[in-house]
């Protein structure tokens, strides 16, 4: 069992949600920032992104990092400070040229994902 942080340098992760009118699974790739058992995302369709509006209904999702599944529960950011929190470290991790993403850090929805202990071996 691999611990989720050691996985935080991959370049994206697969996020999988229930859709919220089908019930099916929905996947997608997306970059993420990791800290500890914390998944930080970024929604630069706000919640206007299916994603968001499926995690909504049902926050259990599968985060599939590297070959290696995590449960957990996604919710939108807490407060103020774990909004700075998530956009900082997205912005930190994928900006390239200075300034690049600052719109994207701006207006993006913040979302986190809270990992369960534990992870499995994807199928």
């Amino acid at each position: 069992m691999t611990d989720p942080a050691s996985l935080a340098t991959e370049e994206y992760c697969y996020l999988t949600t229930t859709g919220r009118v089908t019930g099916s699974p929905h996947e997608i790739e997306i970059w993420f920032a990791l800290r500890g058992s914390t998944l930080y995302m970024l929604s630069g369709g706000g919640d206007r992104a299916d994603w968001v509006k499926n995690l909504r209904q049902n926050p259990r999702v599968t985060v599939l990092i590297n070959g290696e599944a995590f449960e957990g529960r996604a919710r939108e950011s807490a407060d103020g400070e774990e909004d700075d929190l998530t956009r900082r470290r997205l912005v930190e991790k994928y900006e390239r040229v200075p300034g690049h993403l600052a719109a994207w850090r701006r207006n993006a929805l913040p979302i986190v994902v809270d990992l369960d202990r534990g992870g499995t071996e994807a199928p």
